[in-house]
């Protein structure tokens, strides 16, 4: 079984690139967040679990639906990011946009989903833009196959390691 603990996930966030404050409390948010959604049945434990596998049990609403309540990538709605928010350029988001985004996701009443979704997205954007501060389609995809954060590390070790 597939599990993440918080101590795991600030040394996933320390081996992208984030600095140590942000990777504690982002460890401390997602964990404490996604734990006990991802370990039904289970009882409660400091380390905040997550089991992976039973990750689309925490999908929130607010969201931009690219994922099915059962956790199948649904690429029409991933396009449709794109062909409904990125005008200034096709493939990509600019601060403005993302907010768009944002607000078009937002459904009536849902404050926890809503306030998910914007920390996940304002992380991503954080994190991946370009120095003109675009959101590119493909780093976004890769945010939602997961080969991202494989890529953040390299990058964060070539870095240290020239």
């Amino acid at each position: 079984m597939i599990r993440s603990d918080h101590a795991e996930t600030r040394t996933g966030f320390r081996a992208i690139g984030c600095g140590y404050l942000l990777s504690a409390f982002a460890s401390m948010f997602i964990n404490m967040g996604l734990s006990s959604k991802t370990r039904p049945g289970k009882g409660f434990t400091f380390s905040f679990p997550i089991e992976v596998k039973n990750i689309h049990l925490a999908k929130h609403g607010s969201d931009s639906g690219v994922y099915d309540k059962d956790g199948r990538f649904v690429a029409s709605k991933f396009e449709e990011i794109f062909a409904k928010h990125s005008k200034t350029h096709p493939d990509a988001l600019t601060g403005e946009e993302l907010k768009q985004l944002l607000n078009a996701n937002k459904e009536p009443n849902d404050r926890k989903g809503a306030i998910a979704g914007y920390t996940e997205w304002k992380m991503l954007h954080y994190l991946c833009k370009d120095k003109n501060g675009l959101l590119h389609k493909e780093t976004v995809r890769a945010a939602y196959d997961g080969s991202l954060f494989e890529q953040l590390e390299k990058q964060t070790a070539s870095k240290e390691h020239p």
